[in-house]
């Protein structure tokens, strides 16, 4: 056979359309609703396989070899990437710092809780300079403990040794964090499509319209800008940046004032060079740097001469020693503007001692002026922050502690409750910020207590609605919510809109009486009661089930509830109950999606629980949109089968409203949301719709379904999953 085209060009066998000239599909038709968020973490990308499960392996792992194995690494210092004062712990904080500070409350997402920094685009944002070589260093400690330490548990301990290798008392860690082995592309980073470059503030000189959810300030930045807002030092201005994007990261003052001071007490900055010298980022990168990015080829580019944020010195006169040196220097001496030799803004002192100066990285021989970043300048210069660092200055035992459990909460903060938490270091104090819940009962006769509800007078939707309601806030993002606690009856949940609060208090207040006579705990009774709503649509609709139920929640407390964080659970939308709050820029199935990704369910899964939500009639204040069907209560296949009737029409009748038309008669048959009809319009979702519509899947759509409810009720239950 011929290798050649008649035009004699030889013909290459790989197809290259499929990898760079073929447009996606999103760009040939921008509007379709984009379902790649709900497969982020496809188990098929998993090399480990469907069996593997972390939180067993990571019991088999010998935690204090780890943990000497690391102490051992902070001192082995490797040509190649040499450490400073032969001590890397100042890389390995910055590691876990950047690994674990891309948390923000608002949707959970970001975090160390995935080990997400090994992909883009985190592992090139220029604010990750260089954290390449730290994982490199790392990687003969991942490959010594393989499937029993992953490399997001690995990413988080590193800091916290080094920290503990430099005299801080440790508070405490939890092990337990599962790696993902895909880059989540669809987490929102923001919209710049330029590195260091902010479109994200509705009013540049207002920095709380910080666009949410994001928690930086530019693209590409953990946090703020270490030279000053837009790059122009302004220590006042970077303040309130810093108390901004720290507070949606659910940090205090205090807490923020601590990490800064506590962050910036060892180590130092990189900025001696040029960085026009350094290659492209790890993503861009040729195959001969196997990975790595910022690649000096031209001058030395390591050690003393690294370039990474730009600014260039140490911070403390004892930069690999745990000690109240950062505030020694920064309370007691004037500091003012100067250039780095790679030409960024930094503070230097005037008049400072010699002996006060930090020697040099790699001549002792030698010292410079130590260095302070805006962010530093704004905890001198903010009196709110002023006053704590002075308390700190003054009280260094009670700097260390709170310094301590702040470093605790910032890279333990996305994992969720306690019970998560694995390994001898996990603190026996609950924290408020954990969510804590306490053991609920498992010995009360559940046959009694679900005859209770039966016998109570509630209706079948008050039942099913109170359970999602109470279910849905969870967040796999960060393993917050759910219905575990029953923070439903708690300020704030009570009260939010898209709870019904008068009907959500008539129906506590039998959950409540039943409990009282039961022993059982309201958030089993809550979960219990929805099963028992849903058995009964099924039953009237010809179908004999049993959802599965496992007693043991518990019951939280009001404080034990941190009613302020649990604002950002508030749901201003929920498809799955045909509801939002308000208008919103984005389209409802947009918003659907995230809340559904949120939940940790699939397209498959949300197609069947909006099919059966829908006939069920739990819509949001009654509203009949989407309900297709006459059997209204049963928990039938109608929805799919009367969306995908051709014997119907749709027309849109006002703003994301639909009237569905017999086509014979012109007679409204149903109305709809567009939520609703993008289960018919998407060629995705009408797949689905269609399996569930066909006639020979009417069971298969009852049991699809209970299986999917039960993961939404029982999402939060990591004491049994």
């Amino acid at each position: 056979m011929s290798d050649k085209h008649g035009s004699g060009t030889a013909v290459c066998p790989v197809t290259h359309g499929a990898h760079t000239s073929m447009a996606s599909a999103s760009e040939f038709w921008p509007r379709t609703l984009n379902l790649d968020i709900l497969h982020q973490h496809d188990h098929k990308t998993n090399p480990l396989g469907d069996d593997f499960d972390y939180t067993k392996e990571v019991r088999k792992l010998d935690f204090e070899a780890v943990k000497q194995d690391l102490r051992d690494l902070m001192t082995d210092s490797q040509s190649w990437w040499p450490a400073d004062w032969g001590h890397y712990g100042g890389l390995m904080i910055r590691l876990s710092w950047h690994a674990a500070g891309t948390y923000r409350m608002a949707d959970g997402r970001g975090g160390g809780g995935t080990g997400n920094q090994r992909f883009a685009p985190l592992n090139s944002w220029p604010d990750n300079a260089n954290l390449d070589k730290a994982r490199r260093l790392l990687w003969p400690v991942k490959k010594k403990y393989g499937n029993r330490l992953s490399w997001s548990d690995l990413l988080v301990l590193a800091g916290t040794i080094a920290y503990e290798t430099m005299g801080l008392p440790v508070y405490g860690f939890g092990f337990g964090r599962p790696d993902i082995w895909h880059p989540e592309k669809d987490t929102y980073w923001g919209s710049e499509r330029e590195w260091l470059t902010s479109t994200r503030y509705e009013d540049d000189d207002n920095r709380e319209s910080l666009e949410n959810p994001l928690a930086a300030v530019v693209m590409g930045l953990i946090y703020v800008n270490p030279e000053g807002p837009g790059g122009k030092p302004d220590p006042l201005k970077t303040a309130q940046d810093v108390r901004v994007t720290f507070g949606r990261m659910a940090m205090n003052d205090e807490e923020t004032a601590a990490l800064t001071v506590g962050g910036h007490t060892v180590g130092k900055t990189h900025g001696n060079g040029n960085a026009e010298h350094l290659g492209p980022d790890p993503e861009a990168a040729g195959v001969e740097d196997q990975g790595m990015g910022w690649m000096n080829k031209t001058t030395r580019g390591i050690g003393n001469n690294a370039v990474t944020s730009g600014l260039e010195g140490a911070w403390t006169t004892e930069p690999t020693k745990w000690d109240n040196g950062y505030l020694d220097l920064l309370l007691n001496y004037e500091w003012e503007l100067k250039k780095s030799p790679a030409g960024a803004n930094q503070w230097e002192p005037i008049n400072l001692p010699e002996e006060k100066k930090p020697v040099d990285a790699e001549d002792p021989s030698v010292r410079h002026n130590p260095i302070m970043t805006d962010a530093d300048m704004a905890m001198k210069m903010d009196p709110t922050y002023r006053k704590i660092c002075e308390r700190f200055h003054n009280d260094f035992d009670y700097f260390t502690e709170t310094f301590a459990k702040a470093w605790f909460k910032l890279t333990h903060r996305d994992m969720g409750p306690k019970v998560r938490y694995i390994g001898p270091d996990v603190p026996k104090e609950d924290s408020i910020w954990m969510d804590p819940v306490p053991s609920g009962k498992t010995d009360y006769d559940v046959a009694a207590a679900k005859k209770a509800i039966a016998d109570s007078g509630l209706s079948q939707t008050e039942m099913i609605t109170t359970a999602w309601d109470s279910a849905r806030t969870f967040r796999q993002s960060d393993m917050r919510g759910g219905a575990n606690g029953a923070r439903i009856r708690l300020a704030p949940q009570k009260d939010w809109v898209g709870n019904e609060p008068d009907r959500l208090s008539r129906v506590l207040s039998v959950y409540q009486e039943i409990s009282g006579q039961t022993g059982a705990s309201v958030a089993d009774l809550i979960v219990l009661g929805g099963n028992l709503g849903i058995e009964q649509a099924a039953k009237a609709a010809g179908h004999d089930v049993k959802v599965p139920f496992s007693p043991g929640r518990g019951d939280a407390t009001a404080e034990m509830t941190d009613t302020d964080s649990f604002d950002v659970l508030e749901p201003l939308h929920d498809g799955y109950r045909n509801w939002q709050k308000d208008t919103y820029a984005v389209t409802a199935e947009e918003m659907m999606l995230d809340r559904t990704q949120l939940m940790g369910l699939t397209a498959p899964e949300m197609t069947v629980l909006v099919g059966g939500m829908r006939v069920l009639g739990t819509n949001h204040g009654g509203t009949k949109h989407g309900v297709f069907t006459d059997r209204e209560g049963q928990l039938t296949n109608d929805f799919f089968v009367n969306l995908l009737d051709m014997k119907y029409k749709w027309e849109p009748v006002g703003k994301d409203r639909y009237e569905i038309r017999d086509r014979a008669s012109g007679d409204v048959r149903w109305t709809a949301s567009r939520v609703d009809l993008v289960f018919g319009s998407n060629s995705i979702l009408r797949a689905y719709a269609e399996v569930y519509a066909q006639d020979d899947n009417k069971e298969k759509f009852v049991h699809d379904f209970v299986s999917a409810w039960s993961k939404v009720m029982n999402a939060d239950r990591f004491d049994v999953n």
